[in-house]
């Protein structure tokens, strides 16, 4: 692959177009930004008799700063204070809450307990304080708390290491992470006590005053293994109406503990295949010998391509069950970064990126656009627009005003520019 042109020097909407092109790949945008309450993206959005604000969400992001009973730290609540303070209406889930202690990603994450609700529904009033003191009206804010246990990626008593609860044995993924044994893997009679966890959580969260609660299946976490279970045997695993159990469970179980409760999913709409460094530093698909890959929820079997259908298909399940919130991303940061957060540098112990972050762009905005268009009903959230830069409100605005998709996630860029938008 040639080096990789940076957004930055495409300065006009012809250079961004003519780079679009000679990648070969399709994504809108508008040359003009519209400002003011006419603006596509200052349009309010419906949820039942609620009214979001304008068409921006904050997407769930931890800091994994908070302290070892589950409480937040200053580091927390000031993450929190720039939610309200940048000026979106819909707060996708804070960030990752697990919902008891061996479901923790970082033993400085938060929990939802009731030895920690008090300090949960402080978040909250300092975000709505924020925004208050920024912009008045609140009442047209919608504010969630993302439900979590981390599963085979749970690191709850030393950041150094995994303890991971698991749903089956994972061919490449337990070798990468070295999970060594089946006392990772969790049986039936453990999945149906974590439901009540989840249950309880989300009692705590009508407490503290979120309007709904996210069941997290996105990342490559529990709840997103869950839909990879082909081969568990039992109630959890084998047939699609299996793999979503846990997911009609947890919101039977929280409709009942807690009525009134909003529930929203986060979903990864596609995965692929584990990717690992090559020679030149560059990402590159495991290899799998030839063999079908079952273990990518939205992908294609071939490891690096995408189906919607089980996506489709889990959307139907959304309706069924009468949730219309859905907040789309890819793919899982363990694994496969660079389809989940499309980005020119990687993490520190990823690879370089394997193609242009701007093929990634297109690729989450594509899917999550085909998902709306197969099932509008639902109410949708869209990542991974944060690497299109100074082009992100022109992205942005298409996308909204085109009706592809509902609102426009945006995560950490919020905490270096809080009042964007």
């Amino acid at each position: 692959m040639s080096t990789i042109r940076r957004i930055a020097q495409l300065r006009t909407p012809e250079q961004f177009q003519a780079h679009l092109d000679d990648l070969g790949i399709s994504l809108g945008f508008d040359a003009d930004v519209t400002h003011g309450p006419d603006a596509p993206l200052s349009q309010p959005l419906h949820y039942g008799d609620r009214t979001i604000g304008n068409r921006f969400a904050v997407l769930p992001m931890e800091g994994w700063d908070g302290t070892p009973d589950g409480k937040p730290s200053e580091f927390t609540r000031r993450r929190w204070t720039r939610f309200g303070i940048s000026g979106a209406k819909f707060i996708w889930g804070g960030e990752a809450v697990a919902v008891r202690p061996d479901g923790r990603a970082n033993p400085e994450q938060l929990m939802i307990l009731d030895s920690t609700v008090k300090e949960i529904a402080e978040l909250r009033t300092l975000l709505v304080d924020a925004h208050a003191e920024r912009y008045g009206n609140t009442d047209d804010m919608l504010i969630g708390l993302q439900l979590t246990h981390s599963g085979r990626f749970a690191r709850p008593y030393d950041k150094k290491r995994l303890d991971p609860r698991t749903l089956y044995r994972h061919p490449l993924l337990d070798a990468k992470f070295h999970v060594d044994a089946d006392r990772a893997l969790l049986s039936d009679d453990e999945i149906d006590r974590l439901i009540e966890d989840f249950a309880k959580a989300g009692v705590l969260a009508q407490q503290a005053g979120y309007d709904f609660v996210d069941i997290k299946h996105c990342h490559g976490y529990l709840g997103h293994e869950f839909l990879t279970a082909h081969d568990r045997p039992g109630k959890y695993g084998g047939s699609f109406e299996n793999r979503t159990r846990f997911l009609r469970d947890v919101t039977a179980a929280i409709r009942a503990a807690a009525p009134g409760l909003a529930v929203g999913v986060r979903l990864s709409a596609f995965d692929f295949i584990p990717f690992q460094p090559g020679e030149d530093g560059r990402g590159e698909a495991v290899t799998t010998d030839g063999e079908r890959y079952r273990y990518a929820f939205g992908g294609d079997g071939s490891g690096t391509g995408i189906d919607l259908d089980e996506p489709t298909r889990f959307l139907d399940a959304l309706a069924a069950l009468d949730i219309r919130l859905v907040c789309l991303t890819a793919g899982s940061p363990y694994y496969v970064p660079h389809i989940q957060r499309p980005a020119l540098f990687p993490p520190s112990d990823g690879y370089q990126p394997p193609e242009d972050p701007l093929v990634g762009v297109a690729r989450q905005i594509n899917a999550a656009a085909a998902l709306k268009q197969a099932r509008p009903e639902l109410i949708y959230v869209g990542t991974g627009y944060s690497y299109l830069q100074e082009w992100l409100p022109n992205v942005a605005q298409h996308v909204v005003r085109t009706g592809q998709i509902d609102s426009v996630g945006v995560g950490r860029m919020v905490l270096s520019y809080p009042d964007m938008v």
